[in-house]
């Protein structure tokens, strides 16, 4: 089952030459697949009756031509087949002329609130999504990221109430954000990072305080973002222009 969601691009969503920034670009095909779940009967609405929740553990995205404020963009999206634990959910990104400006996928766990662990999947998720064939990337598994060894700047954050989703934790697409705060301004501000690549390990909760590192390799800036200890691990997300 293919679900298509159509978009303005607001004010809010934007930045650099007016142009939407990678946070609203997640949270649009975050909605994108939001509504297919409401139709599969696995939505925000529909927890209470499952006592299930879906977790989101990578995303890879590649935007070939970045929209503009006021700009109408398409989002089509379709979930793929599942295996025992990981379903996964693709993405195309069209103007309103149907020209194709960006791809991407992503990696969802189903949870279990009540037993607090990860469901097992079957072939009920596929009926009830109508799975489709397609990938945008051809066979792209979500290999585990890895840390680099050093970086080069380091910086503070304290997560505030605005960041908590309905999970109680930070919600997926503000780590995005939390990675700009340890760019250099020159960088932030100038650059279009139109690959991105998110791979989520721990979530994090009110008023936690985090660490953000970040390093270059091969043109790409890898920012990790780690408890005040160090011990944990929350997320690791690899930018390229």
């Amino acid at each position: 089952m293919f679900i298509e969601h159509e978009v303005y691009i607001g004010f809010r969503d934007v930045g650099y030459q007016n142009k939407i920034t990678n946070t609203a670009m997640i949270a649009y095909l975050e909605d994108a697949g939001g509504i297919h779940s409401n139709f599969a009967g696995y939505g925000l609405n529909d927890i209470d009756r499952t006592k299930k929740s879906w977790m989101l553990l990578d995303w890879k995205i590649e935007l070939y031509k970045r929209p503009k404020y006021a700009d109408k963009i398409i989002i089509k999206t379709w979930s793929r087949k599942t295996n025992k634990i990981y379903a996964y959910r693709d993405f195309e990104i069209f103007n309103e002329n149907r020209e194709l400006i960006g791809i991407a996928t992503s990696n969802w766990i189903l949870y279990d609130i009540e037993k607090q662990k990860i469901t097992r999947l079957g072939e009920y998720i596929d009926e009830a999504y109508q799975i489709e064939d397609a990938e945008v990337f051809e066979n792209e598994k979500f290999e585990k990221l890895i840390e680099p060894e050093n970086y080069i700047e380091k910086a503070n954050f304290k997560v505030s109430r605005n960041l908590i989703d309905v999970n109680n934790h930070v919600h997926n697409i503000y780590y995005m954000d939390i990675a700009n705060e340890v760019l250099p301004m020159n960088i932030y501000g100038q650059t279009e990072f139109n690959k991105i690549r998110i791979m989520y390990k721990k979530g994090i909760k009110l008023n936690e305080n985090v660490n953000v590192y970040y390093n270059t390799e091969n043109e790409k800036y890898i920012i990790s973002i780690k408890s005040e200890d160090n011990k944990d691990l929350h997320s690791i997300i690899i930018l390229e222009k």
